[in-house]
């Protein structure tokens, strides 16, 4: 437990980087962007971070299961024997829960509801937590843009490598691991269908990030930061 409060005051002490590089799909150095206090400059805030996220999981949580009981199983609508003279205990139909192919007692329903309520004002400031957080790990990434004349994964492939590369970014071990979330500063159906073959990442528009989504991936790959910037802005002066 005190490793643990250590660790967290060393990250509450780092401090955020005040202005990022911007590259291009060439993997060239094209300009740099101050970071918004507002997104970039809010402590770590573990407790919160885990409520939100819980809670946005807790969300989209299907409820499949389900069993029957007597009164949705088939059959039994006859008494098997009658009431008294057999010798043997009283029943009134085969689709009881002590017999065979009877129905389940307590067993789960489908309409249990795991939902939870999550206030706007906390989960603004639980993505505002994350998204520090990812900058003083150097793990946000900004991009001029992506700009991609018909969708071609390989072209996607190669220009998230090149990017990753320029921010010297460690690539995707793994065919399959969680790498990077692109962030889009609006919907580009060509970009979304180049990277969607690509299972190491995801896309998602901006103005859309979620604390949840931002953990997920190791790296947040933000396209046109400067409106990308005030898209999330805007949206959390609304909600605030």
């Amino acid at each position: 437990m005190a490793t643990t409060k250590k660790i967290t005051r060393e990250k509450e002490a780092e401090v955020a980087p005040v202005e990022l590089p911007i590259f291009s799909t060439e993997g060239k150095q094209v300009g740099t962007l101050a970071l918004p206090e507002r997104l970039f400059g809010a402590p770590w805030k573990a407790d919160l971070v885990h409520q939100v996220t819980t809670a946005m999981q807790a969300n989209l949580r299907q409820n499949r299961a389900n069993t029957k009981d007597r009164s949705e199983v088939s059959g039994g609508g006859k008494k098997p024997w009658k009431q008294k003279g057999t010798g043997q205990a009283r029943h009134g139909s085969t689709r009881s829960p002590i017999w065979r192919h009877g129905g389940v007692t307590f067993g789960p329903r489908a309409e249990r509801d795991y939902s939870e309520k999550v206030n706007k004002k906390m989960r603004m400031a639980a993505l505002a937590s994350v998204l520090s957080q990812k900058a003083r790990d150097g793990e946000v990434i900004l991009v001029d843009s992506f700009s991609f004349a018909k969708p071609k994964t390989s072209e996607a492939r190669a220009t998230f490598k090149t990017v990753l590369s320029a921010a010297n970014a460690s690539l995707p071990k793994r065919k399959n691991s969680r790498s990077a979330l692109v962030a889009l500063a609006s919907h580009d159906a060509n970009a979304v269908k180049s990277f969607r073959n690509m299972s190491c990442l995801t896309t998602e528009e901006a103005r859309n990030l979620n604390p949840l989504d931002v953990m997920t991936y190791q790296y947040l790959i933000i396209e046109k930061p400067a409106e990308a910037f005030k898209a999330l802005e805007a949206r959390m002066k609304s909600n605030q």
